[in-house]
């Protein structure tokens, strides 16, 4: 790897031996994937993936503290993904002793340090980062050091920014000296689509069903994709983002996508068109009966498969403003028309604490808390990685959820249903 004379600099220690080391790292970390170079992070904030104070991460918390020690800090501020815990989410007495006897240990000492490290603020807590009401929105072009992948393959295809796909703990170290390695998806020719999708289904594909089937398909490649923007528009206006943020989360979960482009919409595929499309492209046709098929080979790992679920996560991840007032308006009509009052099942509606700070001064707000429905900036993933909540019948309209723990996927319609008290077909 060529280094300038300021990056060799500082990899020499001469500001000192802790960037030195974090140089290093980077260095290492480049090397490993064939980067001719690191390059400046042009993004006025950072975002980082390591949200959750697990008793187990003593090495993060020993690294962190070396940093504050050796008096270094991020030289943006960032945000944070979402806190694991929220004492308004259901839980009881045992689950929330695994919770905070067990678990969570660290959680207070580890925001205190992220706060001293460059926290924009103490409610900079969400895995939406790029939310209006969250301010962490990265320009066309921006290159980033970040590493929580749904805001990723966010930033790269609906903002246009450029990330690779980074582990926790590169993103703060790139944030600290300033350089990321350049290679993969900082590249033009690594940001060219190696697979053409074609979206001919008869109706709106949902979402995050439709994101699961391309990231199993193409997994880490690029796709481009033709034939959404029927759908969808070929605006990026609230509606088109809001799925773009549940579909681009399902291609990065259930497969490892960190950029997509939709034909006509994203910013580079309305710039370059076709030309994004790498020679020798692979196709992929996705029907109705294609996004079935995906569906009904998801897994059930429920000990019984028949059981009544006993809470619903709705938010994974966070949820929009759009988003919660269309929730509201589809929960108020679905209750009405099945004789209901509040939901059926204990249900978490998920966003960003600015997001849901906004939102408690709309009238939806008190209408959506007359539906019964919790509103919460927590992380499901974490709640679900409690050993006595694996074990409860929980459902999900995220298909990343579902992914990384044993919560039941279901379409948005089809949770509609569950939590209101409707019929199953």
């Amino acid at each position: 790897m060529i280094l300038t004379k300021e990056q060799q600099a500082i990899l020499d220690g001469e500001k000192g031996e802790t960037l030195a080391k974090v140089m290093k790292t980077l260095v290492m970390y480049g090397d490993a994937f064939e980067a001719e170079k690191l390059v400046p992070i042009t993004s006025k904030y950072n975002h980082l993936v390591t949200s959750f104070g697990l008793k187990v991460m003593a090495p993060v918390y020993d690294l962190m503290q070396q940093l504050l020690d050796a008096g270094v800090s991020s030289e943006q501020k960032f945000s944070v993904d979402p806190r694991p815990l929220d004492k308004n989410v259901p839980a009881n007495f045992l689950q929330n002793l695994v919770f905070n006897k067990f678990m969570y240990t660290k959680q207070g000492f580890y925001e205190d340090q992220l706060e001293k490290l460059g926290l924009m603020d103490k409610n900079a807590f969400t895995c939406t980062c790029y939310m209006d009401e969250v301010s962490n929105k990265p320009k066309k072009g921006d290159v980033l050091s970040w590493a929580e992948s749904s805001a990723v393959v966010y930033a790269n295809s609906v903002l246009g920014a450029r990330c690779n796909r980074n582990s926790g703990i590169i993103d703060i170290m790139g944030s600290i000296v300033g350089y990321v390695p350049y290679f993969g998806l900082l590249t033009d020719e690594g940001r060219k689509a190696t697979w053409v999708v074609k979206v001919e289904t008869t109706k709106k594909p949902e979402a995050q069903l439709l994101g699961s089937a391309i990231g199993m398909k193409v997994m880490e490649d690029v796709p481009y994709v033709v034939g959404l923007d029927k759908w969808i528009g070929n605006e990026l206006n609230d509606a088109a983002c809001s799925y773009l943020k549940d579909f681009g989360a399902a291609t990065a979960s259930n497969g490892a996508v960190g950029l997509y482009h939709i034909d006509n919409l994203t910013p580079e595929a309305v710039e370059l068109g076709k030309d994004l499309i790498a020679e020798g492209a692979k196709e992929y046709i996705i029907d109705d009966a294609e996004l079935e098929r995906v569906k009904n080979n998801y897994p059930v790992i429920w000990k019984n498969p028949d059981a009544k679920p006993k809470l619903c996560f709705v938010g994974c991840p966070h949820l929009s403003l759009e988003q919660l007032k269309e929730w509201t308006v589809k929960l108020e009509k679905a209750l009405l028309e099945n004789g209901k009052k509040k939901v059926t099942i204990p249900t978490v509606f998920t966003a960003a604490p600015g997001v849901l700070e906004v939102f408690a001064k709309t009238e939806y707000a008190e209408r959506l808390k007359a539906t019964g429905v919790i509103t919460s900036y927590i992380c499901p993933l974490m709640y679900m990685n409690n050993p006595l909540c694996k074990k409860m019948p929980v459902i999900t309209s995220s298909n990343k959820l579902r992914t990384y723990t044993s919560a039941r996927y279901y379409t948005d319609a089809e949770i509609l249903t569950a939590i209101t008290g409707g019929k199953q077909k």
